[in-house]
C-alpha cells in the first residue's frame, strides 16, 4: 500500500496532553518485544490447529499426527514452540506424553482472533 492510500492531516499539529497520556501508558520495550514474539506464535496455522484439538481434549503426540494428518516430529517441532510461549503444556504418563492448554487465556485469544475476523 502507498503513502497516499492512507489519509494524512493537512497541517502537522501534535496534541501534547493526548501524547503525554499516550507515553505513560506505552509498556516498556521488553514487555512489546514480548508481545509481539507470543502473536508471531498464533502467525502459523498448524500451530492454530494444534491448540484446536487441544480444547477438546488432552492428547499425546500420536494422536495430533493422527487427528492433523502430520508426522510426530512436525508435531513435536510446533508443540516444543507452543510450550516455550507457555500456551501448552506436557504431562507424562508411562511412556506417553499427554499435551494440554496451558490456562484459559489461549481459548479468549483465539475466541477473541476469531470475533475480529468474523466482523
Amino acid at each position: 500500500m502507498a503513502i497516499h492510500d492512507v489519509e494524512c492531516c493537512e497541517t502537522f499539529e501534535t496534541h501534547e496532553e493526548l501524547l503525554k497520556v499516550v507515553n505513560e501508558k506505552m509498556p516498556d520495550e521488553d514487555e512489546l518485544y514480548d508481545l509481539a514474539e507470543l502473536f508471531k506464535v498464533f502467525g502459523d496455522s498448524t500451530r492454530i490447529r494444534i491448540l484446536f484439538v487441544l480444547f477438546e481434549a488432552e492428547v499425546c503426540v500420536c494422536d495430533l499426527a493422527e487427528a492433523l494428518s502430520m508426522t510426530q516430529s512436525a508435531i513435536s517441532h510446533q508443540l516444543k514452540i507452543l510450550k516455550q510461549s507457555k500456551l501448552v503444556t506436557g504431562r507424562r504418563e508411562g511412556k506417553q506424553v499427554f499435551y494440554s492448554l496451558a490456562d484459559g487465556h489461549v481459548r479468549t485469544i483465539i475466541a477473541q482472533g476469531r470475533e475480529h475476523i468474523e466482523e
